[in-house]
């Protein structure tokens, strides 16, 4: 049952971001928002428990998340078999400017502070 009320929450706090976006005209997704108002609100501990349990059953489950993938791979074979070497190049890549712009940002975010 907290479980349950920790799902609840969770939608319930991306569906507020996606109000707040869609409100105040903001220019990123509100999914990031309510990632945000999530983050704020896991101070209060009648939010925090029951989050606790919803992301211990999901993070227990996470496996069953990749058989979706799984079964479109091999259902376009062809596909992977064509641009396999280009996707491998694309993922690599967007893997490795994600990593330095990750590096990067906190960088030059902490320039200048002790």
């Amino acid at each position: 049952m907290t479980a349950l009320r920790g799902l609840a929450l969770l939608l319930l706090l991306q569906a507020a971001g996606d109000g707040l976006t869609h409100a105040l005209a903001l220019p990123f997704p509100g999914a990031v928002v309510g990632l945000v108002l999530l983050s704020l609100a896991l101070n209060w501990p009648w939010i925090r428990e029951p989050v606790a349990a919803v992301a211990e059953l999901l993070l227990a489950n996470l496996s069953l998340l990749f058989v979706p993938v799984g079964v479109g791979v091999i259902m376009h074979l062809q596909l992977v078999s064509r641009y396999g070497v280009q996707l491998l190049l694309v993922i690599v890549l967007s893997t490795w400017i994600g990593m330095a712009v990750t590096a990067i940002v906190p960088r030059r975010l902490l320039k200048g502070r002790p």
